[in-house]
């Protein structure tokens, strides 16, 4: 409180992550869908094509173990090759899900006619794509799918300048300090061997493996 007045700090606006999964029914169709997922605002953070064993997909799926589809929804998903995305975006889960339309194609078709789902789905468990339903359910699947991500948020806006004046910009000063003071022939690939050298951050890449179990 200050002079009776409440002070409402401006909130931190941060880029979310989802998972989407591209079923083996349409992966055919994957370039188009993809196209639709840029279009529709998203970033594509993490992208793999993999082929699930039984014993993957019956994992992944785990919540529903004990349910009547259960078994064919793990043969389904472990029958051909499936593409798998971390997507991003400002409310990725919510804006995901309403993307990709109810779960059944059929109702689908007649309430949300241009959503994935009524586009590319067949019936309920050939229905194209899959999305993650909450922030805790996307965090666990896309550490599933891409073992060695790292679930952060991604700071945005005035945000992200922030943290690159704080974080980024007394490296790269430092670089360009030493680069002044070396004066190499090649001064670019000298600076960009300096600052992998240098990266306090020594982020970890991810390579499109089978996901772990």
């Amino acid at each position: 409180m200050e002079d009776g007045k409440v002070i409402v700090e401006k909130p931190q606006i941060f880029v979310e992550r989802t998972l989407a999964i591209i079923k083996p029914d349409a992966v055919s169709r994957a370039n188009e869908i993809e196209e639709i997922i840029l279009r529709s605002g998203f970033t594509l953070l993490q992208k793999r094509r993999v082929h699930l064993t039984p014993e993957q997909a019956s994992d992944f799926y785990a919540e529903h173990y004990g349910k009547m589809f259960f078994p064919s929804l793990v043969a389904f998903m472990s029958s051909g090759p499936i593409v798998v995305y971390s997507l991003g975006r400002e409310h990725a889960i919510q804006h995901w899900r309403k993307l990709i339309g109810p779960t059944k194609p059929k109702t689908a078709k007649d309430v949300q006619p241009d959503c994935i789902r009524a586009l590319y789905g067949t019936d309920d468990t050939r229905n194209a794509v899959h999305g993650s339903d909450t922030f805790t359910s996307a965090e666990r699947e896309i550490r599933f799918m891409f073992p060695e991500a790292t679930i952060e948020p991604i700071p945005a806006g005035q945000f992200a300048k922030d943290y690159l004046s704080r974080n980024v910009n007394p490296v790269l000063l430092k670089g360009l300090t030493e680069l002044c003071k070396n004066k190499p022939e090649d001064p670019i690939t000298w600076l960009a061997d300096w600052l992998l050298g240098n990266n306090p951050n020594k982020p970890n890449v991810d390579e499109p493996l089978t996901p772990k179990v």
